[in-house]
């Protein structure tokens, strides 16, 4: 039998927490094993319990949870980091990648997006909410049109067959090799051996790169399929 996918719980907010726990408890798949209210008790958890999935909040008293994130991933390098916050502001959202968080929900998704997304980060791959992608993306197109600047070399993708094209798009709209698969009519094989080749090619290895550099090129990652 797999055993669950273990989980720490951080939001300053009680009530939050025990939403969290109804929405997570439903599912047989997930073990919340602690929780607690600040970026100092996140890092402390993390180094103690070593939790499959850490669900962080941003804003909390004491101190953010994005600057908490490097040191959690340093404690407990194997741990995955999902922000869930409502803010949907574009640069606390690049933020969280760069600090190394495997994934952005808000607040107000729907429990099966949240289900869906501890799942994809615990698996490797990293989430985003469809609306925060498409915000970010929507925010890097506008921001480079107001610059004026000159357009952008030709992005690697270039050099991608049309099939790993879909599957990077499918990567960066947060989805796991399983869901890549089920979309696309391939089997999880194939997806992984088109994301090794992908990977190769662009010379990124993690998916966090992979999704960024999606949106650094105007890559639409809404939907992966259209």
């Amino acid at each position: 039998m797999t055993a669950p996918i273990s989980l720490v719980l951080i939001d300053d907010h009680v009530i939050v927490r025990e939403g969290l726990r109804h929405v997570l408890d439903e599912a047989s798949d997930f073990a919340i094993i602690g929780e607690g209210g600040t970026a100092a008790e996140a890092i402390a958890l993390a180094g103690t319990l070593h939790p499959d999935v850490l669900v962080l909040d941003i804003s909390m008293p004491g101190g953010s949870g994005l600057h908490a994130v490097p040191e959690i991933l340093e404690r407990s390098p194997a741990t995955r980091v999902l922000m869930l916050s409502v803010h949907d502001d574009v640069e606390y959202i690049l933020e969280s990648v760069r600090a190394g968080a495997h994934g952005y929900c808000r607040k107000d998704s729907a429990p099966a997006e949240l289900r869906a997304a501890i799942r994809a980060v615990h698996e490797g791959d990293t989430f985003f909410s469809p609306l925060v992608a498409q915000r970010v993306a929507q925010a890097l197109r506008d921001g480079r049109a107001a610059k004026d600047r000159e357009p952008l070399p030709p992005p690697k993708a270039d050099v991608l067959s049309p099939r790993e094209r879909e599957v990077l798009r499918c990567i960066a709209d947060g989805r796991a090799n399983k869901e890549i698969g089920a979309l696309l009519g391939i089997s999880t094989r194939t997806v992984e051996a088109h994301r090794d080749s992908l990977m190769k090619k662009l010379d990124i290895h993690t998916v966090a790169g992979l999704t960024r550099y999606c949106l650094e090129h105007g890559i639409e990652v809404g939907d992966c399929l259209t």
